[in-house]
């Protein structure tokens, strides 16, 4: 596992991200690693599009769309 040193936090950063962690029981470590975990799991718009652009491109029908939405409906 890696280590992440951050320096130059402003102290009112650090005093909301320690009310934070205490309200949800936790260290202060383990939920700013919690909250990286996130940011990091989620892709950004730029990885959404570049995988857009390699997905096959899906055909338009309109008879397909209106039968599927009339289908739907039942």
């Amino acid at each position: 596992m890696g280590v992440i040193q951050i320096r130059d936090v402003p102290d009112e950063t650090e005093r909301t991200l320690k009310a934070r962690a205490e309200h949800e029981g936790k260290s202060l470590t383990a939920y700013v690693r919690d909250l990286l975990n996130e940011e990091a799991s989620t892709p950004t718009l730029d990885e959404v599009m570049a995988k857009i652009a390699t997905d096959e491109p899906v055909p338009y029908d309109p008879d397909f769309v209106r039968g599927t939405m009339r289908e739907g409906r039942r």
